[in-house]
């Protein structure tokens, strides 16, 4: 476990500076420059093929769990498509793998920024699959694709079951988060076998980092099989029941949204338990993990990212303790990412 540490007055960053920060969120504020020549073109097509694990888990309740996420493997078409707005490159579109009979929502999009040099033009390198949190503006996620890219990494989030251009009136609905999770796994994990199919991805590693709900749908993902060579879990862990009905802020207005449709306690458990991280976490590979958690996090507390830690072994280094909470974390960003970056590039 490493633990960062804090200074007497503020904050002493020990992976990076303030003035990460900032170089951060200026990145984050800047649109590319890049040539469409570079880039697929819209309405270009490829066609991917699902390489997940159907292994059978000696364990009866990680054998159970499995077969309620898994699907069977297939070939499927991904189109790009050019983007409105500033969040990402282009769009790369694909079927969900676990389809919720809303077609809008059933087509997830993946928000493409590209990895470039220092003219601005477009290389080839490795990538890694981000998956936001919670909040329907999902920043922290294009914070994370926006700096990773700006590290030489092409960076792919994914907007989960209800968020972004998959929103539609009967999804993105608080009392839906948990039901939508199951979905929401089984699209990151097909997610990898779309990026490796992606022109300029080097696909010798590609990774997956998400934060608070995505860590916890990234934590589940891990354990299904050894798809990503990288996994970054961040302010998430284990007990995702025990998050919902005890944890405060977020997670307290989810749980008074559920408790308003009668739904607490053992019902809560019993929607989470298809997609709890914990009953696949012996199967995550501890040397390719890394967990940060936040020591005075009251939304996801940190008896649950300790929890994770332990069940999937982490070693020592693996688990990150940052001081902060489960807000102020964005401070800790830009050494995150520095950080993602250089285990990205060993081998």
């Amino acid at each position: 476990m490493l633990i960062l540490s804090i200074g007497s007055l503020a904050i002493r960053l020990q992976y990076a500076s303030l003035v990460g920060l900032a170089s951060l969120l200026s990145a984050v504020l800047l649109t590319s420059s890049l040539r469409a020549s570079d880039l697929p073109a819209s309405g270009a097509k490829f066609t991917a093929t699902d390489s997940i694990s159907l292994d059978i888990d000696p364990l009866p309740d990680a054998k159970e769990c499995l077969e309620g996420l898994r699907w069977k493997p297939d070939a499927f078409e991904v189109t790009c498509e050019s983007v409105e707005g500033e969040h990402g490159d282009l769009l790369v579109r694909f079927p969900s793998a676990m389809p919720s009979g809303d077609t809008i929502n059933d087509k997830v999009c993946l928000e493409w920024y590209v990895a470039k040099d220092a003219s601005g033009q477009p290389v080839t390198a490795r990538a890694v699959v981000v998956v936001h949190e919670s909040g329907r503006g999902m920043t922290v996620g294009r914070i994370f694709a926006r700096g990773l890219a700006a590290q030489g990494l092409h960076t792919f989030m994914v907007q989960m079951p209800g968020y972004g251009v998959r929103r539609t009136e009967s999804t993105g609905k608080p009392e839906l988060m948990l039901t939508s999770m199951k979905q929401a796994v089984a699209d990151v994990r097909r997610a990898r076998d779309v990026v490796v199919c992606m022109p300029l991805v080097d696909d010798t590693i590609i990774g997956v980092q998400g934060t608070s709900l995505g860590g916890f749908v990234t934590s589940t993902v891990a354990g299904m099989d050894d798809g990503f060579d990288r996994v970054y879990i961040l302010l998430a862990g284990g007990n995702l029941h025990d998050v919902i009905l005890s944890g405060a802020k977020d997670a307290a207005k989810v749980r008074e949204r559920l408790e308003s449709l009668g739904i607490n306690g053992d019902k809560v458990r019993e929607l989470a338990r298809p997609v709890e991280p914990l009953r696949l976490a012996h199967r995550i590979n501890p040397q390719k993990t890394w967990l940060y958690s936040g020591m005075y996090d009251d939304v996801v507390p940190p008896k649950c990212s300790f929890a994770l830690a332990e069940a999937a072994k982490l070693p020592e280094g693996h688990h990150i303790e940052m001081p902060t909470d489960h807000y102020t974390g964005i401070v800790f960003l830009p050494s995150v990412i520095v950080e993602i970056k250089k285990s990205m590039q060993d081998e």
